[in-house]
């Protein structure tokens, strides 16, 4: 429209001839083919309107002033216009674009209108679809580039890694990148990195089992031989032989506890849980009693767990991780020992307490590692380990709460614990005995 206002003014500049020249009508024909109106009125300020016509012009259908120029508005017509088939004469008003103090009107026909418009918007179409495959190219080129490419690396190296974990050349190397796919790169190596010591010392560990089998069972036979000599050496006659003769048996006899328990954690770990509800206080019981047995002492032991008090747990399992707290504060020279229960609403904790002497710092450190020592006289280091493994195996934890000169208290926490007494099923009445 504003195209056909600027042709409207350019025609019309021909009514300023100057004197008394007058338009001939077919110049004025030709103007108005050449602006493509029926009609065109000039008005300038201070100044008569003028207009270029030949007839009449037809009926007006429709008059858009270029003034108003709302978008939405404008939106909607643009679109009833390329939706109606009608033709329609419409009048334009607007501002010259050569001089804006001139405000023109120009006659026209809506359907050449239509038409500029649907070859525009044929041209429109094409550039938009050139346009959005151009886009479409570079985003997946970059797509490609940027993120399946790495993608596609990561893949290939975990199955490169899957197929030999042993090879270095098949850890990742990350680059250099700081977004999320950078960050799984360098997560990858540290987890193959990892992965692949571990498959190392797993080798290794084997290796060494394997020996420590062949030693164990080398010197296994020894010292059985070793313990046949040795009954010999306690019946002798000689003070001096009868005297060393208990060290030497318990000696020896260590040592064979030592080889027995290096085979049994080697080979056979701990097996998982079997589950079951027994009374844990008929089994602290029984706990403090064989310990005391074994360990030959006349400490005290307090049982102060609540009669009744139903666990569900690995008894045999359980049986084994008390034991190795008891006779471990018996045999750190504890004149008291006691065990107590705290329920909670999903957990039940364990509590063994004792007043000896306490651990020393540097076997805090390491109280739970195999083979680390116990800090005492003779332990091997593997009871503790065993009770870690297998409250673990239970979902809990156990840890050292306090150690010091007035004693160590241990605490076992269970979860999915009930600390309430039993339940018995009430007695049913007997059938009713027919005549």
């Amino acid at each position: 429209m504003q195209e056909r206002i600027a042709t409207a003014h350019l025609a019309s500049l021909a009514l300023d001839t100057p004197g008394d020249h007058v338009v001939g009508v077919e110049l004025i024909k030709q103007l108005l083919d050449h602006a493509r109106s029926h009609g065109i009125v000039l008005r300038r300020p201070a100044s008569k309107a003028m207009m270029l016509s030949t007839d009449m012009p037809p009926r007006i259908d429709a008059t858009y002033d270029l003034a108003d120029r709302r978008f939405f508005p404008l939106i909607w017509e643009a679109l009833l216009v390329l939706a109606r088939d009608q033709d329609r004469v419409i009048r334009v008003i607007g501002k010259s674009p050569k001089d804006p103090s001139v405000l023109v009107e120009t006659i026209i026909e809506e359907t050449p209108m239509r038409l500029e418009m649907y070859d525009f918007s044929a041209r429109i179409l094409l550039l938009s679809i050139v346009i959005s495959l151009l886009t479409a190219s570079l985003v997946y080129l970059s797509l490609h580039w940027l993120f399946v490419r790495p993608m596609l690396g990561i893949t290939d190296n975990m199955v490169a890694f899957r197929a030999d974990p042993e090879d270095a050349r098949c850890v990742m190397r990350p680059g250099g990148r700081r977004d999320e796919i950078g960050r799984a790169q360098r997560e990858l190596a540290d987890m193959q990195s990892g992965l692949r010591a571990a498959l190392q010392q797993r080798e290794r560990l084997a290796a060494l089992d394997t020996a420590v089998t062949k030693i164990n069972y080398d010197l296994r036979n020894i010292l059985a031989t070793g313990q046949l000599v040795s009954d010999t050496v306690e019946s002798s006659e000689d003070p001096k032989v009868r005297r060393v003769a208990p060290t030497l048996l318990g000696a020896i006899d260590r040592a064979v506890k030592l080889c027995s328990q290096t085979l049994v954690y080697a080979h056979d770990g701990t097996p998982g849980p079997n589950y079951s509800d027994f009374d844990l206080a008929a089994l602290i019981d029984e706990v403090g009693a064989d310990a005391a047995i074994v360990s030959e002492t006349t400490a005290g032991f307090d049982n102060r767990v609540p009669a009744n008090c139903t666990v569900h747990a690995d008894r045999d399992q359980m049986y084994r991780v008390l034991y190795n707290l008891v006779r471990n504060a018996y045999e750190a020279k504890a004149t008291n020992v006691s065990v107590e229960t705290r329920p909670a609403d999903d957990t039940l904790s364990i509590e063994i307490a004792d007043d000896g002497p306490g651990l020393p710092a540097k076997v805090r450190e390491r109280l739970f590692q195999p083979f680390s020592g116990s800090g005492r006289s003779g332990g091997t280091g593997l009871g503790l380990a065993i009770a870690r493994e297998i409250v673990r195996g239970h979902g809990g934890t156990i840890e050292l709460s306090s150690s010091g000169a007035d004693g160590a208290v241990f605490t076992i926490e269970l979860p999915a614990t009930v600390g309430q007494p039993a339940r018995r099923p009430d007695p049913s009445p007997p059938d009713p005995v027919e005549a």
